[in-house]
Order: C-alpha cells, then sequence, then structure tokens
C-alpha cells in the first residue's frame, strides 16, 4: 500500500512501524516539544503533498496531534486503538507496538480535518447519551471513537473532534446507538 501523503509520527521506530506495514514517508516530531522546523517541514509536507498524524494514543500523542493541527491547518487524521497500541508486555502505549495489520486498517479510516461554521452536534447531545458524565462515560467514548475512527478523547476533545471531522448528527446516531446496544449484551 503506497501513502501519498507524509505521515507524521512522533520517533524512528514509529517511523520503521509505519514502513514495515506501508510505502510511505514521515516526519519525526521527536517527542512532545514539536519545534519550529519541524513546524515549517510539516507545513511544506502539507502544502505539497498532504499530510497525515499516526501518533501515540496517550496524552503526549494528543498533544502533538493538537499542536501540529492548530499550526497547520486541513491535516488527516489515522487513530490506532489503544488495544492495538500495547506492547506485547503490557507496559508500553505506542505506533511502534502496533502490527502491520492495525497500521494500514488505521490508514485505511483516515479523517479530514474541517473547519465547520455550525456546530452539528452539541454539548447537550453528548450530555442525553452518557458521554460527558456518569460511570459509563469513558468506555462509550472510547468505543465511539472506534467506531467513527476518530480516536478515544475526553468529552471536550471529542466535542471537538465531531465538529472538526463533520461527523453528522445521523452518523452520531447510528454510532452511539450501536455503542449503547453492545454496552446491554456486555
Amino acid at each position: 500500500m503506497k501513502v501519498r501523503e507524509i505521515i507524521v509520527v512522533e520517533g524512528r521506530d514509529d517511523t520503521i512501524a509505519i514502513q514495515r506495514a506501508v510505502d510511505a514517508d514521515t516526519i519525526e516530531t521527536n517527542g512532545s516539544a514539536v519545534n519550529e522546523e519541524v513546524i515549517k517541514r510539516i507545513a511544506l509536507a502539507q502544502e505539497r503533498r498532504g499530510v497525515i498524524i499516526l501518533t501515540d494514543p496517550d496524552y503526549p500523542g494528543e498533544r502533538i496531534r493538537r499542536i501540529v493541527s492548530e499550526r497547520v491547518p486541513g491535516c488527516k487524521h489515522a487513530f490506532l486503538p489503544k488495544r492495538e497500541a500495547i506492547s506485547k508486555k503490557g507496559d508500553d502505549l505506542g505506533v511502534e507496538n502496533a502490527s502491520p495489520e492495525a497500521i494500514r486498517e488505521a490508514l485505511k479510516h483516515v479523517q479530514q480535518e474541517m473547519i465547520q461554521t455550525e456546530e452539528t452536534i452539541t454539548w447537550l447531545d453528548l450530555q442525553a447519551v452518557g458521554l460527558v458524565a456518569g460511570p459509563m462515560a469513558k468506555k462509550r467514548r472510547e468505543r465511539l471513537g472506534e467506531r467513527l475512527n476518530i480516536g478515544y478523547a475526553n468529552g471536550k476533545t471529542l466535542h471537538k473532534r465531531l465538529q472538526m471531522f463533520q461527523i453528522s448528527k445521523a452518523e452520531f446516531g447510528q454510532a452511539i446507538g450501536q455503542v449503547l446496544e453492545e454496552e446491554q449484551h456486555d
């Protein structure tokens, strides 16, 4: 599988994992302190070929995603579920631990960042289905993120991603319906 866009990853081990899975070029941020030189390279890559951000499904990875996304508009995003990025020992979470199949699957479901002019899914919508408060909120957000291919996020970030990726109320309704149905069978 050849990927036209340049994939933004955190480090060298992530680049190796990506190249085992697909034919692609990467830019490494070298951790969560993304410097100006890296931002300039990512901006040039976005202008010339497009960019896909694929960072670890943890706090530092989300921080990098947010920094790059804010500084370089219009990026695409690929998300690995935590269960696909955990090391065999269970002590490390990262792209470098993902199988080639999991990486290819994440890249098949790339989401394009969009600028939304009006809010389609409100904060009250999230509250109504128990995504921002309550004992099942975290698990529901995790499952919803997987269904919509937008990754796990806290309530505020989930709301922002629903807007950024222009998830319609119909898509949201169908996905949360499936999540709630799964809950009944757990």
